[in-house]
């Protein structure tokens, strides 16, 4: 289905940024090979955190700050979240039980798991969820600044003054806490708000090229320059994640070309089940195969079966699970409608509830974490 909210280009992003999150990790799997790999796991977190703000501020941000549509909006996010999370969570608690086994990102202990299970874990690639969640709760008070700036501009100073202190005190960036990660969404959020203002900007070609070449060194500055800037986590790549997501957002040529393509898309659209479960993926995969298939053969086998692993965890648990929890949601805001609304107004409901639910049902974004990335939306898939 054809939106006028839905970017091509951004779930391609997506779609990179998670497989660079595989990449980073076969080296965990595959120690042999773990030398010879460049990890850029980080970038590509911190870019769905910026691609989660950004979404977020360009699906809701226009809307109107009514208890309905934050409701609306939670539960969205919860839907797109939690309980592809949870399978995740109990299949890596399942692995982490067996005696002799050795998983590698193993959660240990009833407490651990229970920490987990409440989205205060942080095992693996777990560690991103927390913050996007957290930043979920606080987007309506965001939301609020972005649909009526001039009535809430201390809450937006405050914001300001939070990006500052971040900066200041160089807060670490991995962690279950948003604090440090706030600067990412924030960036992404005020890039996602300033998105329709730039309808009139028709991006060339040559600005297709730039924004390809910055995604390249975004990825990559770290490495080739080490003394530049050793650490990652910081209000620098935090702007710099932004700024790639609102070019890639106008969808400009040359780079839109390469990112709306329906290979990088595909890899978008199951980006969230492919980072919460390519490492148990591919661990099985290594004590199933190890001992029969040479490493190369193994490797690239672990790979085809993580993306096919994750295509039908999409299918048969994210999209569905989500279909149905908001579903469930809009019959029982029905339910209030009915009972609270006149008899006049009941047309006019049933209107903005089927618009709401085209919305939400649509399969486009969000993330983020980590959206994950995004949120979630788009959907998160961001």
């Amino acid at each position: 289905m054809s939106r006028p909210d839905y970017i091509p280009s951004l779930d391609g992003l997506r779609g990179i940024a998670a497989l660079l999150v595989v990449q980073a990790h076969i080296g965990l799997i595959f120690p042999g090979i773990a030398q010879h790999l460049v990890s850029m796991g980080s970038e590509a977190v911190g870019l769905f955190f910026a691609l989660s703000g950004f979404l977020m501020a360009h699906l809701y941000g226009s809307r109107p700050v009514t208890r309905e549509n934050v409701l609306d909006f939670l539960v969205s996010r919860f839907a797109r979240i939690y309980p592809v999370y949870l399978v995740a969570v109990l299949l890596v608690a399942i692995l982490s039980s067996i005696q002799d086994l050795d998983f590698v990102q193993p959660i240990t202990g009833g407490t651990d798991f229970v920490r987990h299970v409440l989205l205060l874990g942080s095992s693996g690639v777990f560690w991103s969820i927390p913050p996007e969640i957290q930043f979920y709760l606080l987007f309506p008070i965001l939301w609020l600044c972005l649909s009526r700036p001039n009535r809430y501009r201390g809450l937006i100073a405050g914001f300001a003054a939070v990006v500052v202190v971040d900066g200041l005190l160089a807060l670490p960036g991995p962690g279950i806490l948003l604090v440090s990660k706030l600067p990412y969404f924030l960036f992404g959020a005020l890039a996602g708000a300033l998105h329709a203002f730039s309808d009139r900007w028709r991006p060339s070609a040559l600005t297709g090229i730039l924004t390809l070449l910055l995604l390249g060194v975004f990825f990559t500055y770290r490495h080739v320059l080490p003394n530049f800037s050793p650490e990652f986590w910081g209000l620098q790549s935090a702007a710099a994640a932004a700024v790639i997501v609102a070019l890639v957002a106008r969808q400009p040529p040359i780079a839109a070309h390469v990112l709306a393509a329906a290979p990088v898309r595909f890899f978008g659209a199951i980006s969230f089940s492919l980072y919460l479960f390519h490492v148990p993926i591919m661990f099985l995969v290594h004590r199933t195969l190890g001992s029969l298939v040479p490493e190369p053969a193994l490797i690239a086998a672990a790979l085809a079966v993580a993306a096919a692993g994750a295509w039908f965890l999409h299918e048969t648990i994210e999209v569905p699970s989500r279909r149905i929890l908001v579903t469930l949601w809009q019959q029982h805001r029905w339910r209030l409608v009915s009972r609270q609304t006149p008899a006049e107004g009941i047309e006019q409901a049933i209107l903005d509830l089927q618009e709401t639910e085209k919305r939400l049902l649509s399969g486009t974004a969000s993330a983020a974490t980590p959206e994950l990335l995004d949120g979630g939306d788009e959907k998160l898939r961001a």
